[in-house]
């Protein structure tokens, strides 16, 4: 339950805030109704986690990387940005998502019944978008399901079902915010005004799907400066927004600005103020308070993304890492990570650059940084079929397979970020 409370912090779930606002604003006409589609929100968020626990129950050895897989998909971060700049249009005015006439007329019990599939699919969106942000806490337990533990399903139930229940109660309320909203007086020209603002947020945190598949791809285009860039032309966007400068289809004409809508531009320009210092080039990482949004500090036009960060050179193979350490009598320090982990992000950008580790880094240990989410293929000689002693065979097709699979038989964990020192010859130092 304290892990999912914590997880609502991360980046992974902020664009499911203004798109569970802006979802139950549309809803219920009535607030009976309303705060029976809340509850529904959260007994669904409930029921998903929960149910992600069945395959463990019924078929031994699932692959203990699944959620990964699935959070670092390409095709799936691809269709949620497209997914969030559909959203972000329609908060703007310029279409409205509705049903076809056809399914609109229905009879009322088909409309509930779509009504309550719509509930379902909000929660299973939100559910989806945090695998990669609940991994270093499910992580763990995945990996010892791998192992064979009778005892794990039922843990594994009993911490997805804490999870589930922490979110419901959160984004349960968040359901029913927007029919507190639509009980006050006068609602109409502040309420698009909300929307228009959730618009803008929707778009900007749609790039953060489009930055993933990305780096996954290692196409690397979509660079840390271009991603800070099109975030200041959204937020000028705002604030002309929030003054009145510039207006959208529903908006009034002869509204008067309020000073609410003044001061939360005012908080804007500050907010642009802050995003405009990181494109300033810099040895040390700026914009903390977006690490895991934004790209990782290498994959910038000012770097040399071959060279890591912080001046830290790792070495991306295991094997490699073994053979330089024994030269140099070093420890090594694996660093099980990815292109598409926010909370490695963090951990280099808070943690890594701190004065008293950053030295020790660059010259004490070997660093070894394996990415588990590398989708590169292995050659036909290195793939390979692994049996994970439980009748279950596991394929190892690419370089994250790989180091997955490293990760899971040695240590019985499948978390990222996870950090193991182990000597030359993998005696392991500290408990990880």
């Amino acid at each position: 339950f304290v892990g999912g409370i914590i997880a609502l912090l991360t980046p992974c779930v902020f664009p499911m805030v203004p798109l569970t606002v802006s979802f139950f604003t549309k809803g219920a006409k009535d607030k009976a109704k309303g705060r029976r589609d809340a509850v529904l929100y959260g007994f669904f968020i409930l029921l998903i986690f929960t149910l992600l626990s069945l395959p463990f129950h019924l078929i031994s050895g699932v692959a203990g990387n699944i959620f990964n897989e699935i959070s670092t998909s390409v095709w799936l971060n691809l269709a949620f940005f497209i997914v969030f700049v559909f959203f972000a249009g329609s908060f703007f005015g310029y279409y409205d998502i509705a049903l076809p006439s056809s399914i609109a007329n229905k009879s009322s019990k088909a409309e509930e019944a779509g009504g309550i599939v719509g509930i379902f699919f909000m929660a299973l969106t939100l559910v989806i978008v945090s695998f990669s942000c609940t991994g270093p806490i499910l992580g763990s337990l995945l990996g010892s399901a791998v192992t064979g533990s009778s005892n794990v399903p039922m843990l594994l139930t009993f911490a997805l079902a804490g999870f589930g229940f922490a979110w419901a109660i959160v984004f349960g309320l968040l359901a029913l915010f927007p029919q507190a909203l639509q009980s006050l007086p006068k609602s109409g020209g502040w309420m698009n005004t909300l929307k228009v603002v959730l618009g803008f947020i929707e778009l900007g945190l749609a790039l953060k799907f489009l930055s993933k598949a990305d780096l996954v791809t290692k196409t690397a285009f979509l660079k840390r400066e271009l991603f800070i860039a099109i975030w200041i032309v959204l937020t000028i966007g705002l604030i002309l927004y929030l003054f009145g400068l510039i207006r959208f289809p529903h908006d009034d004409k002869k509204t008067k600005i309020s000073l609410t809508r003044k001061l939360f531009g005012a908080a804007g320009i500050g907010f642009l103020v802050y995003l405009v210092q990181g494109l300033i080039p810099s040895d040390r990482p700026k914009l903390s308070m977006l690490s895991g949004i934004l790209p990782p500090l290498n994959v910038s036009y000012f770097h040399n993304e071959k060279d890591g960060i912080l001046g830290i050179h790792p070495i991306y193979n295991y094997f490699e890492a073994v053979e330089l350490a024994k030269k140099e009598n070093k420890p090594i320090l694996i660093d099980f990570t990815g292109h598409g982990c926010e909370n490695c992000r963090k951990m280099e950008e808070f943690v890594w650059s701190q004065p008293d580790i950053l030295p020790i880094l660059q010259n004490e240990v070997v660093l070894a940084s394996l990415y588990i989410d590398d989708k590169d293929e292995l050659p036909q000689d290195q793939q390979m079929k692994i049996d994970m002693g439980n009748g279950q065979m596991k394929k190892i097709k690419t370089i994250g397979d790989r180091w997955s699979m490293f990760q899971q038989i040695n240590f019985e964990n499948n978390s990222q970020p996870h950090y193991v020192l182990v000597t030359p010859d993998n005696k392991v130092i500290n408990t990880p």
